[in-house]
């Protein structure tokens, strides 16, 4: 749990939305434009309809980012069986699902995912109430709130999920909060003021023709709102 008395703006674009042709190429361009931390999500045809990519694809493309935070996204049904792997490949963050484990397993995905020496991030999906992961926030360094249906990318911001975000925050002022679907410009503002200081934003930022642009008005809302410096 990050317990510093200032919480940092983070902006770390979705990769799945980039030209997955060319993605070490796409990552240096976004990093280049000011990104804080990359995005990568993990979807495993199971818990979320959709098939993208796992460890190996992570650990061709850390040597080359080295110095890059690598935030995991596990769309998986089964979240422990990727611990190991993803630490392996790299990866600094490891983010799953309340509703693949259950209120009885969360606790020991976090402690799996600390053991294999990652941050350990709990997400809920739109319909899931988030109060299941309250028991969890003092063990977790990441609360992901979905702002969209996980699974695909390119879907409509779901404005009535940020309840969620402004409930976690005025429980836990120094816990890092993110939120991922549909968070472009038009919205961030809502975003940073219900208390999100890390955001995902995969169309917005990765197909636009000037993303440095995007994440300096991302980070600057979340400036403006959250307490950082």
């Amino acid at each position: 749990m990050n317990t510093s008395e200032t919480l940092q703006a983070k902006i770390g674009p979705s990769i799945l939305n980039s030209d997955l042709s060319r993605l070490a190429d796409e990552c240096e361009k976004m990093m280049k434009s000011g990104a804080d931390y990359l995005h990568l999500d993990v979807m495993d045809g199971h818990f979320v309809p959709n098939l993208t990519f796992g460890h190996p694809v992570v650990a061709a493309l850390k040597p080359k980012f080295k110095d890059v935070f690598f935030d995991m996204h596990m769309m998986v049904a089964k979240p422990t069986r990727w611990i190991e792997e993803m630490a392996g490949a790299g990866a600094e963050q490891y983010t799953f699902h309340i509703e693949t484990v259950g209120d009885s397993g969360a606790g020991d995905v976090i402690r799996k995912i600390k053991e294999a020496g990652m941050k350990a991030g709990i997400a809920v999906k739109p319909k899931t109430d988030v109060s299941v992961i309250f028991p969890y926030l003092q063990d977790v360094d990441m609360v992901l709130i979905m702002t969209v249906e996980p699974g695909f990318g390119g879907q409509s911001f779901m404005a009535d999920m940020l309840p969620k975000v402004k409930a976690v925050r005025e429980k836990y002022l120094h816990l890092d909060i993110e939120v991922d679907g549909g968070v472009s410009p038009a919205n961030i503002d809502e975003c940073a003021s219900a208390g999100a200081n890390m955001i995902v934003s995969g169309s917005a930022v990765v197909r636009s023709d000037d993303p440095a642009s995007v994440i300096s008005k991302l980070k600057e809302s979340v400036n403006r709102f959250v307490n950082v410096q």
